[in-house]
Order: structure tokens, then C-alpha cells, then sequence
């Protein structure tokens, strides 16, 4: 059985979800029946926004020119404030699926993720959408797509995600032009860890893709960027619903769980092998994030401080570009500095941590880093006016 990894990269609205729903129903993993829209975004926000917020990787089955593939694909969100995402899913994958509006065209984030595709060495798929629409203008568009970024007007596959009209030609172009997945099924085990979640019966569930070797249930396994070590007590893949598997194959995507109860354990980029035949280096892992947007969050109403602490530890588990750190006011008592990209993710954030956790929270006014010119010649950053030197000891000041 073939193998093809790939993401659905898009501008926000552009419908990548649309046509995540519509391989699924194509694929046979969800009839009629059960199709529902934004399939894959089972967040209440992300139904209620319309948008995607957090990656979701799928597993189906299709069969095409008499050969059977194993596709793995990653829906992921348009928003700026959730590029890094982005970033995460496509080292997972040897392919993406670039999707523009038909009628909008190239739009600023289709540019950023088709970098991010290239950056990344991946094999790209050009698809315009929304061709049902009365504006949708598909010629003019591929010409743009060609200017702006380089891939063939010809090879654009015109598709309509709501009518399924081309959704057949775009599974083929998957199947032909997409490359095998890399790494040797004969290496030590090495599997990525791209994404994970906190499951209160199941400890820490992560989102895997084996590059080398095998997983397998009951193996004991090493994370080597934290050095602990667990044994698999279960294995599975989303399609789209979770199906527990005995093992995840070399280029698969899959989820593991281990009974890991310490959230600190699990790093999203660490790579996990074999305990029993260790890989002898990690794989690279991902760039650090960097925050843009920070702000203090402080416990309110019923809410205690560690509360707080435990449900914003559960959150960075699922949110790798979140961060926090204590912080102590006068005023407000003890809360956390929080980073975030942007000012979307800030307000999800805390949306998050209010439904999913029920906790009540005082928020500070949003700011941004700042460098300082100091008298030295040196530079220091801050996010936040309490961080500001001595008025003496930076330019400008005498």
C-alpha cells in the first residue's frame, strides 16, 4: 500500500475545511448521512467562528489505477495568529494541498503558507475552489497563482469543495504527484510528535508521524528531548472517528498513548524511539515560536491560582505557541505573564480556558515587545512597562 502525507494550506475562508469534509465523504469515511460541515473542527468554536483553530489529522483509504493509498492528511487554520500550526503540520507531510478562492484570488496568507510549503520542501498541489460561485473567475486566478507564486496556471486544479465538482481529479493528482513518504521503515524508530492533547482518563495523547522504523503496543519507548521513559499501552489513527491499531508503520500518522500523567514530559517536536534500539539523534523538531501579543492573566470569582496554573498547562500541551510565566501584582495578587501571536489567539485563549475548563479570569491590557536602547550600547526587550530600566540607564534619558 502507497502512502501520501500532504496538508490543506489556505487563507482563511479560503474552505479548506469544505474540502476536508469532501475528501472524507469521497474517501467513504463518512457517509451522507453523517457529513456534517466543518467535519474535522470539533472545538464549539470553531463551529461557532467558522474557523479553524487547532490542525486535525485524518487517516482514510482509496484506491486509484488498481493500487491501494493510504492517505494522511492535515486540515489546517487560515488565521494568521495560528501560522506556527501551520508550521507544525507541514513537517509531518511530503505534500500540501495549496487551495485559493476562485473569485478573491491570491490573498497575503496563501503567500505565507506557500513559503512556509517551499521552506519546507514539500511537494505542492495548486487548487482553486469555490468554482460554483457566480464570481468565481478560475483562469484569471490560475494566471495569478502563476505570477505570484511560481506554479503552472495549467497545473491548477479548478474543484468545487460544496458541489464536488473536481474533487476526483484532485484525489488523483494526490495519488500521482505526491512523493512517497520519506525516512527507512529499517532504522531505529523515530516518530515525530506534532501535536498532543490531555485526555483526564488517558493521560497525555500524542499526535505522532513515524519517520523511522515502527510503533508498536506494549514497546517501550524514550522521548529523547525530556529522556523519560514509557510503554505504549495503546495505539490509534483518526478516521476521522479514533480506531485503536497494533502498530503505526514507517510514513504513517497515528496517536499514542502511554498512561502519561506529566504534562511536562511530552514536547511537541521531541522525537520518540525505541528504548530497546535507540536512534542514535533526534529528528530537527521545529523553529521556537515567538510571541508577538503578551498580557497578564489573574484568577477571578471562584477561581484559585492553581487552578489556573493546571488548566493553562493542559492548554500549552494542546497550544505549543502559548506560553506563560508567574507574575506577581499589587493589586491583583499572583497571575501569569501569557505570550500569544496575536490578538485572535489571545481572545481564544481565554475562551478556552473559560468553557473547557471553567475558569474565571481578570485580563490586563494587550501589549507588545519593545526594544530598549541602552546607554551601553546594548539592546534589552521587554513586553511590559514594569520592565523599563532606570530611566538613566537608556538612550535618550540623561
Amino acid at each position: 500500500m502507497k502512502i501520501r502525507n500532504f496538508s490543506i494550506i489556505a487563507h482563511i475562508d479560503h474552505g479548506k475545511s469544505t474540502l476536508s469534509d469532501r475528501l472524507l465523504m469521497r474517501a467513504g469515511a463518512i457517509t451522507e448521512r453523517e457529513f456534517q460541515a466543518q467535519m474535522l473542527d470539533d472545538m464549539d468554536l470553531e463551529r461557532e467562528r467558522g474557523i479553524t483553530i487547532k490542525a486535525s489529522a485524518v487517516t482514510v483509504f482509496h484506491r486509484h489505477n488498481g493500487e491501494d493509498y493510504m492517505l494522511n492528511f492535515i486540515d489546517t487554520p487560515g488565521h494568521v495568529d495560528f501560522h506556527y500550526e501551520v508550521q507544525r503540520a507541514l513537517q509531518a507531510c511530503e505534500g500540501a494541498i495549496l487551495v485559493v478562492d476562485a473569485s478573491q484570488g491570491v490573498q497575503a496568507q496563501t503567500v505565507a503558507n506557500a513559503y512556509a510549503a517551499i521552506d519546507a520542501n514539500l511537494e505542492i498541489i495548486a487548487c482553486l475552489n469555490k468554482i460554483d460561485l457566480p464570481s468565481a473567475r478560475p483562469d484569471e486566478v490560475a494566471e495569478e497563482t502563476e505570477q505570484v507564486l511560481g506554479i503552472p496556471a495549467e497545473e491548477c486544479i479548478p474543484v468545487s469543495a460544496k458541489t464536488g465538482v473536481g474533487i476526483d481529479d484532485l484525489i488523483a493528482a494526490i495519488c500521482e504527484k505526491l512523493p512517497d513518504p520519506r525516512g527507512d521503515a529499517n532504522k531505529p524508530l523515530r516518530a515525530l510528535i506534532f501535536d498532543s492533547i490531555y485526555d483526564d482518563y488517558r493521560g497525555v495523547i500524542a499526535y505522532v508521524r513515524v519517520i523511522d522504523g515502527e510503533l508498536r503496543k506494549g514497546q517501550k519507548i524514550r522521548f529523547m528531548g525530556t529522556n523519560k521513559l514509557y510503554q505504549v499501552t495503546d495505539l490509534g489513527k483518526l478516521m476521522p472517528r479514533p480506531k485503536s491499531v497494533d502498530r503505526i508503520g514507517h510514513g504513517e500518522v497515528g496517536f499514542v498513548v502511554a498512561a502519561i500523567k506529566d504534562l511536562h514530559d511530552v514536547r511537541v517536536g521531541d522525537t520518540i524511539t525505541d528504548d530497546d534500539n535507540r536512534a542514535s539523534e533526534p529528528l530537527p523538531g521545529y523553529k521556537p515560536v515567538q510571541q508577538m501579543v503578551f498580557c497578564d492573566f489573574y484568577p477571578s470569582g471562584k477561581t484559585q491560582y492553581d487552578e489556573l496554573r493546571d488548566a493553562m498547562e493542559r492548554l500549552s500541551l494542546n497550544d505549543a505557541s502559548f506560553s506563560f510565566e508567574p507574575e506577581n501584582n499589587d493589586a491583583l495578587g499572583f497571575g501569569f505573564r501569557c505570550g500569544f501571536l496575536g490578538l485572535l489567539h489571545m481572545e481564544i485563549i481565554q475562551e478556552r480556558l473559560e468553557r473547557e475548563f471553567n475558569i474565571e479570569v481578570i485580563q490586563t491590557a494587550p501589549t507588545v515587545t519593545y526594544e530598549v536602547a541602552m546607554t551601553d550600547g546594548t539592546t534589552r526587550k521587554i513586553d511590559s512597562p514594569s520592565e523599563l530600566p532606570e530611566p538613566h540607564l537608556y538612550s535618550g534619558n540623561p
